[in-house]
């Protein structure tokens, strides 16, 4: 893989350095974040915990991955600007894992189980209700 740096630009408001890259990767896959990220690093000497891929992006059947990343100052300051899901993908953060629907309705039946019991006492009542009638309209 042949990282070219196209388009580089310091913002010292957020102290940090914008990239805009190229890879050409003849006759390879896709290269991975993690290899841009390391080899983006190299070419601008900084460490790999403070650049942050932002997108990558190959057209269908080219050689060729765009993207756009950003090179921190200090570890501390990516952590501070950048979006949680942007340090997922870059591996700095962990995915925080949503409650799944299915967990949620086990728990809610162990607290309705009581009142389960008590609904199903109720149709047997019901039922020797109705057996008398069936036996009326049979004799009728």
């Amino acid at each position: 893989m042949e990282l070219e740096v196209t388009n580089q630009r310091e913002n010292h408001l957020l102290s940090r350095i914008e990239v805009s890259f190229r890879a050409s990767h003849q006759g390879e896959p896709t290269p991975k974040r993690e290899a841009v990220r390391d080899e983006l690093a190299k070419q601008l000497k900084a460490t790999k915990d403070r650049v942050m891929i932002d997108h990558m992006e190959s057209g269908f059947g080219q050689n060729v991955t765009q993207g756009y990343a950003k090179v921190y100052k200090t570890k501390e300051a990516a952590l501070g600007l950048e979006s949680e899901h942007i340090l997922v993908r870059n591996g700095l953060a962990a995915k925080k894992e949503k409650a799944k629907k299915g967990e949620a309705e086990k728990e809610e039946p162990k607290k309705e189980a009581p009142k389960a019991e008590a609904k199903k006492e109720a149709p047997k009542a019901e039922a020797k209700k109705e057996a008398p009638k069936a036996e009326a309209k049979k004799g009728a």
